[in-house]
C-alpha cells in the first residue's frame, strides 16, 4: 500500500506596508510632490489611521518640510505568510489608494510622479 504524504501548513503573519508620494503646500507658496514616509502595521485599519494620523500632523512626508499637506497617493502591501513543511512562502497584493482632499488633477500628479521617476517601493529601507 502507497503512504499519502500530507503537506502540513501554518498560516502565519500578515504584514501591512504604505509608500509613495505626497502632496504639499510649499512654504511661501505652490505646491509640489515628495516621496512618502513608509507606513508599517500589523493591521489594515491601524495602517490607515497611521497615515491619516501622519497626513493630518504633517509627518507623512520624508522631511521635505512644507507648510501644510494636502494629500497622498500611496501603494498599500498586504503580505500574507504561510509554512508548509517547515518552508516559508509569501503572497502580496498592492493597492494604488488616495488619501486626503485631492482633485483629480492632483491624483493624476501624484501617479504620474510615481510612474514617471521609476520611484521602487523599496520596503526594506525606511524613508
Amino acid at each position: 500500500m502507497r503512504e499519502e504524504k500530507t503537506a502540513k501548513q501554518k498560516w502565519g503573519r500578515t504584514e501591512f506596508k504604505a509608500k509613495g508620494m505626497v502632496l504639499g503646500n510649499y512654504w511661501g507658496g505652490g505646491k509640489g510632490g515628495y516621496p512618502a514616509r513608509q507606513i508599517t502595521s500589523d493591521t489594515k485599519e491601524q495602517l490607515l489611521k497611521d497615515i491619516d494620523d501622519a497626513l493630518k500632523d504633517g509627518s507623512l512626508d520624508c522631511g521635505m518640510g512644507y507648510e501644510s499637506l494636502i494629500g497622498a497617493v500611496l501603494e498599500i502591501k498586504t503580505t500574507e505568510y504561510i509554512t508548509e513543511n517547515n518552508k516559508e512562502y509569501s503572497r502580496e497584493d498592492c493597492e494604488l489608494k488616495s488619501f486626503g482632499n485631492l482633485t483629480d488633477d492632483e491624483y493624476n500628479f501624484l501617479e504620474n510622479l510615481i510612474n514617471k521617476s521609476n520611484y521602487k517601493f523599496n520596503y526594506d529601507r525606511q524613508g
